[in-house]
């Protein structure tokens, strides 16, 4: 089952159990898929590019949540980090900041480099190969870290 069917069939269970929080959730991710699947051909759509849609959703909601938190909007921003748990679900595992620390200091060994300059590279490596597993922020910071 694809994700778009997976959403689907989420999505009629939602309506069954009447939780509308969560068919809010589900009805956003269809509609930036379908929005995906309408700007590119349908066959070139594959699970990297759903993965950076539901990846693009996620930091949305959370800057959206953390613009609510910060004008003291408790009820939205609540609503928000929902939508981001919900979306969070169909996304691969993310893997932890000791993993991508000990596979980052991998590419560094590899790749022979030893100050800041080299950032790019290591980056360019680490989001191809962590794509969907961790976040660039969370690569980048902890890049910084190892190359100071």
């Amino acid at each position: 089952m694809n994700l778009e069917e997976k959403i689907n069939n989420d999505i009629k269970k939602a309506m069954l159990a009447k939780e509308k929080d969560k068919l809010n959730a589900l009805r956003a991710i269809k509609s930036e898929l379908l929005l995906l699947k309408t700007a590119k051909n349908p066959d070139e759509i594959n699970d990297e590019l759903e993965i950076k849609t539901l990846q693009r959703l996620i930091k949305q909601r959370k800057e959206a949540a953390e613009t609510y938190k910060n004008q003291n909007r408790d009820d939205l921003y609540q609503e928000e980090m929902f939508q981001v748990n919900v979306i969070s679900t169909y996304l691969p595992a993310q893997l932890s900041e000791e993993e991508v620390t000990r596979i980052l200091k991998e590419f560094i060994e590899k790749e022979n480099i030893t100050d800041i300059k080299g950032m790019g590279k290591i980056m360019g490596l680490a989001t191809k190969t962590l794509a969907g597993k961790a976040e660039n922020k969370l690569i980048s910071e902890i890049i910084k870290k190892l190359l100071q």
